[in-house]
């Protein structure tokens, strides 16, 4: 029989997995990738740090060069053609070569597509000006470097503050530029539950950043084919010397749709659990493709080059085999470092928990990156999203510093395997003064989570609307200079059994301290005296501000 053909269309992280995947199961096979751009693999996560000299050597940027898939994989690379339609029936794919136009067949056995996706360039006046640019691939890149170094613009406009747009943000300011932040949504990272974000505005405004939160975007004004403004729909006028757009990305679905391939709910391939498209033979992979959220259930396109991979891997697995492990669940686990300021997220917010028809409720903490009697600690407040029948982990939160990947890399991993938050009180982690502590901020976190599961303390989100609530602030005398919320009785926490005559234990009560701790301590004295419902504002006033008073639209 002559050896299999399998056909692998784009490169980068999904399909190079395939490719070499199938490589090592099959040495026999004919693999042959087509890649419309010159570099089939590169570090697209890397390239806003190219752009801001962070990393300075572009050639770092190529992971797999063609050469090394040819030479050790014996994988057949064809860069700058482009796949133009798939013909299921026949099995085969027509290709255009680049760089003469000529249109090509090529047959398969199986197809593996890992298309990728398009940077969102809406249709809008000015949308063509030459210093407009996107940041998706390497020739992208190289333009805008081009034009920084030779137009040395002085003010740049950031459309757009998710993970990217944060990232760009930064490694603007760190080439001297005035930048200005626009979003749609009334935060940074929409994909934060709102405090945790606000933590990050805060970064951004003390770093200078011009903020227009909620700002939709109408149109660019342009002089002499460059633009000079980007206009809100508010009718303010932004001043940039150089625009970049990171409004998200569209599937490359297209070529999947006019070859007769099912696409999902949200414009993205539809793929079952070994990356098999509607037709056996053709598989998909990257994000390109709807994949299942595993918290939520719900289709999800996650644009992380880690699903990517782990994607490309079973696909080309499958491709050779007939057979792989199903493709787990994607947390959209995710992290971004805005200036010294680190956010991270993985499963599900409570505020899309809570959209998602879960009966969910969150725990906020404030820690430490380690010992705090360590030097070098550095804060660090942690969000943790559980289940509130049975305290199955639902996602987290985390802005600080040092520390903030590792945990949310525990809670990613507690998701995969369905733990709860009874079962990470028990978790066995590192200690030393110089790397944590022994009551690490997963374990404050997962205590929290359990004694609100448990009846212990009744937990009241950041925002909670207080006005019904007999309030008790038992922050110190300090503390409350700060400001306290409307009709709250000061009592502070190591004076409370004192003061008990002070409080009305009929009354529903809410008690609040500074981030929480103190509170928690506070409810269980009034709880075991009599006080029949006591809440703790977790996160207390720490998050609260930011919870009821986000950043400021504007600069």
């Amino acid at each position: 029989m002559d050896p299999r053909t399998i056909v692998i269309v784009g490169g980068v992280a999904g399909g190079a997995s395939a490719a070499t995947r199938a490589r090592r199961l099959d040495e026999a096979a004919r693999i042959i990738m087509f890649e419309k751009d010159d570099h089939v693999s590169i570090a697209s996560c890397g390239l806003p740090y190219y752009v801001g000299g962070e990393i300075p050597d572009r050639s770092r940027l190529l992971v797999v060069k063609p050469d090394l898939l040819e030479r050790r994989f014996r994988i057949e690379v064809r860069t700058g053609h482009e796949v133009i339609a798939v013909e299921p029936a026949r099995k085969i794919v027509w290709v255009r070569r680049l760089v003469d136009g000529v249109e090509l067949e090529q047959g398969y056995d199986q197809l593996i597509l890992a298309p990728g996706a398009t940077p969102v360039r809406p249709a809008m006046p000015g949308m063509g000006a030459a210093n407009i640019f996107t940041l998706r691939n390497l020739p992208d890149t190289d333009r805008l470097r081009a034009w920084l170094d030779e137009w040395h613009p002085a003010r740049a406009v950031m459309v757009g503050a998710g993970f990217i747009g944060l990232e760009m943000v930064e490694q603007l300011a760190r080439q001297g530029l005035r930048v200005a932040l626009v979003e749609m949504a009334p935060q940074v990272l929409p994909a934060l539950d709102p405090e945790m974000a606000a933590m990050v505005s805060e970064r951004l405004e003390t770093q200078g950043v011009e903020m227009h939160l909620g700002a939709g975007v109408s149109g660019v004004r342009t002089v002499d084919g460059l633009a000079t403004h980007v206009e809100l729909t508010s009718g303010e006028l932004v001043a940039g010397e150089v625009v970049l757009l990171g409004m998200g990305v569209r599937a490359n679905a297209d070529l999947a749709r006019a070859a007769g391939l099912e696409i999902g709910e949200l414009g993205g391939i539809r793929v079952n659990g070994q990356l098999q498209t509607s037709d056996p033979y053709i598989h998909a992979v990257g994000d390109a493709v709807e994949l299942r959220h595993q918290v939520s259930g719900r289709p999800v396109r996650a644009s992380l080059a880690g699903p990517a991979t782990r994607a490309g891997r079973l696909a080309g697995e499958h491709a050779v085999l007939g057979t792989c492990r199903p493709m787990a669940g994607v947390n959209g686990t995710a992290i971004v470092r805005v200036f010294d300021v680190v956010a991270a997220m993985t499963g599900l917010g409570l505020r899309a928990a809570l959209q998602s028809g879960l009966d969910a409720e969150a725990v906020i903490v404030e820690g430490a990156s380690h010992a705090g009697y360590y030097p070098g600690a550095q804060p660090l407040v942690l969000k943790l999203v559980y289940d509130r029948g049975s305290g199955r982990i639902l996602g987290g939160q985390a802005v600080g510093g040092e520390g903030v990947d590792k945990r949310i890399d525990v809670i990613a991993t507690a998701i995969r395997f369905g733990g709860r938050v009874q079962e990470m009180t028990e978790l066995d982690l590192c200690y030393a003064p110089p790397f944590g502590s022994v009551r690490d901020p997963l374990h404050q976190a997962a205590f929290a989570a359990s004694n609100a599961l448990a009846g212990l303390v009744r937990v009241l989100p950041p925002d909670a609307d207080l006005s019904a609530f007999q309030v008790v602030d038992v922050r110190t005398v300090a503390e409350v200079a700060e400001g306290m919320v409307a009709g709250a009785v000061h009592v502070p926490l190591d004076e409370l059994r004192d003061r008990l005559g002070e409080l009305d234990p009929s009354r529903e009560t809410a008690v609040i301290c500074r981030s929480g701790l103190r509170g928690s301590l506070a409810s269980r004295i009034l709880a075991q005296h009599g006080f029949a419902r006591v809440h703790n504002v977790t996160g207390g006033m720490l998050m609260r501000r930011r919870a009821l008073h986000p950043t400021p639209v504007g600069g």
